[in-house]
């Protein structure tokens, strides 16, 4: 038997070899979800990212999509400030980009007119448009998942120049867990981003399966060693229906893949697709108090 000092240093370093998490949720693009400030009362969420921007660049005017939610065109997503002010005790961050959008960086200037539409409308600048109002977003995400992977990286730069402005900036990214990844790369090595949650899902060769549970464990140890960032999220589906591939039920997820992941130092917690799916499901507070 050994000595109750001994267990007591392993058990020490076990727990401070483990990190408590955050979960970070998408929102914006279904109007079966619930409002952003019914999401964030929850409690569930530490970030809560407001999906898509998705047209911008190459001459395009910017087109803000929040599905059935509200018209950003005509003026209907302003009273969404009041939402944003009573939900930022979290982070409330704009994801540019998702699946289904038009958006292509054309050049080094095309980013910079991007960014400066971005921080005028959305962040701590002036426009007399503002799609979502007066409210001040804690930073961007970067849902990149198309089009062409040219000049992200100077997009991210002059994004993060704007927290000398004021306000900090947050950078995250959404890449998709084959490594690295073929959209967002380049602007990940510029170590400007302060969250990346990796989407597990929709990836069979990286994401969780009981035949192969390394596969995960393997992509993981890929991103959080070879891209410098703050903290690196778990993305997962909230729902078996919410992606083609790779939902975890949630007590395999607590007691199997967590376990092994918050061994990581830069380990930040668990994102979710989607908060429509997450009200389905529990799923949230359903791993809560294992992230």
């Amino acid at each position: 038997m050994k000595p109750f000092f001994s267990v007591l240093l392993i058990t020490t370093a076990l727990f401070a070899a483990s990190h408590a998490g955050d979960i970070a949720v998408y929102w914006g693009q279904s109007d079966g979800e619930g409002s952003l400030s019914d999401a964030c009362s929850t409690k569930n969420y530490a970030f809560a990212i407001i999906s898509f921007l998705c047209v911008f660049g190459n001459g395009q005017t910017p087109v803000l999509n929040l599905a059935g939610h509200c018209d950003p065109s005509s003026g209907g997503c302003t009273g969404l400030s009041d939402d944003i002010h009573s939900s930022q005790s979290k982070k409330v961050l704009l994801s540019i980009g998702g699946g289904a959008g038009s958006y292509l960086l054309t050049s080094q200037h095309d980013a910079r007119q991007v960014a400066d539409y971005i921080f005028n409308n959305y962040l701590g600048g002036h426009s007399s448009s503002r799609p979502l109002g007066n409210a001040v977003l804690d930073g961007v995400d970067f849902d990149i998942e198309g089009g062409s992977p040219d000049h992200y990286d100077d997009l991210a730069k002059y994004l993060s120049s704007y927290t000398k402005q004021g306000k900090k900036v947050h950078l995250t990214a959404a890449p998709q867990c084959p490594y690295p990844d073929a959209w967002v790369g380049k602007a990940l090595d510029t170590g400007l981003f302060d969250y990346v949650w990796v989407q597990f899902y929709n990836n069979p060769p990286c994401q969780f399966s009981e035949k192969r549970p390394r596969n995960l464990e393997d992509a993981w140890n890929q991103w959080t060693k070879g891209i410098q960032a703050k903290q690196f999220f778990l993305g997962l589906p909230a729902a078996p229906d919410a992606a083609g591939s790779g939902f975890i039920p949630t007590h395999e997820l607590t007691s199997q893949v967590l376990p092994v992941l918050k061994g990581s130092s830069n380990y930040g917690g668990v994102m979710l697709w989607s908060r429509y799916y997450d009200i389905k499901t529990g799923y949230s507070r359903a791993i809560r108090s294992s992230v």
